[in-house]
């Protein structure tokens, strides 16, 4: 098949149509009932721990496929970051730098979605190249997605509001007058110690729900249109199945950008690839496609 070198305003164009077309079908697409979803619901397998080699196995290699493909799309993670830190440390927000960098954890299977399409066409025999992850654009269930990823900012906008919360009612509302006065008076003083267990369990509490709605629910609906509903539902049966498989999986997406982020966010150039291909990957050792 002959193929054409599209100019960037072409190409460029094309991605605005189908951002207009996600918008318009996103009612339709998220709302509407789903016949074989209710008839044929997907079906969630036992996985074990030992399982988490294959799947990091693949994620690796469509890494590797994807090479600099990836890289392009990804570096926004790292600049997403030092923006974070740069509003922290100039407009005194210093409080929420944490909150906002362990909460980029409960959108991170949004942020990924272009990375879930990238290794379901690799999956499928499609051409590899970084305009992949553009197809999720034209994805039937377009509106679920959409509505899935403003219920995970919804989600991220509670932990950061129960995050400032917090410091001002064991800390005060004072701000911080520098990196070291806040530095000492969170690991230096009972107070601050009180803030970082109470801050950890309210944080673990969040993690969990967003990992239960979104763990499996994205990579679903890319790779069948079965609804909203539908997708949450199976999410959590797939995190109820397996607890303790979860619970690591969690620790690994948890461990793995804390290390990302040193030094300056930039191993999540590297990182977040991993997890988002992993996250397809681990969707289809999970849930069969038909029941």
């Amino acid at each position: 098949m002959a193929t054409t070198i599209r100019n960037p305003l072409e190409w460029g164009w094309d991605q605005v149509r189908h951002a207009a077309h996600a918008l318009e079908t996103l009612e339709e697409s998220a709302m509407r009932p789903h016949d074989d979803a209710a008839t044929n619901p997907p079906l969630v397998r036992q996985i074990a721990i030992s399982d988490f080699r294959e799947i990091f196995r693949k994620a690796i290699a469509d890494f590797g496929a994807y090479r600099t493909d990836v890289f392009f799309l990804c570096v926004i993670y790292p600049v997403i970051g030092i923006v974070m830190a740069r509003l922290a440390f100039g407009y005194d927000m210093l409080p929420l730098l944490f909150p906002m960098a362990s909460g980029f954890a409960l959108i991170g299977p949004f942020a990924g979605l272009g990375l879930y399409e990238m290794s379901r066409q690799r999956e499928m025999g499609v051409e590899v190249t970084w305009r992949n992850a553009f197809a999720v654009l034209r994805s039937p269930a377009i509106g679920s997605i959409v509505a899935l990823g403003l219920i995970l900012m919804a989600v991220f906008v509670l932990w950061i509001a129960a995050a400032a919360t917090l410091h001002t009612a064991i800390l005060g509302p004072e701000q911080p007058l520098s990196m070291e006065a806040f530095a000492r008076d969170v690991f230096l003083t009972p107070a601050g110690w009180t803030m970082i267990v109470v801050g950890c369990g309210i944080g673990f509490l969040f993690a969990c729900l967003a990992m239960a709605v979104s763990v499996v629910s994205f990579p679903l609906l890319l790779d069948r249109d079965v609804g909203l509903g539908a997708a949450i539902q199976t999410s959590f049966r797939a995190v109820a199945v397996n607890p303790g498989p979860m619970a690591v999986w969690g620790m690994i997406v948890a461990g793995s950008l804390v290390l990302g982020s040193l030094p300056f966010f930039a191993g999540l150039i590297v990182v977040m690839p991993v997890l988002g291909h992993a996250t397809w990957h681990l969707y289809r050792q999970m849930v069969t496609s038909r029941a």
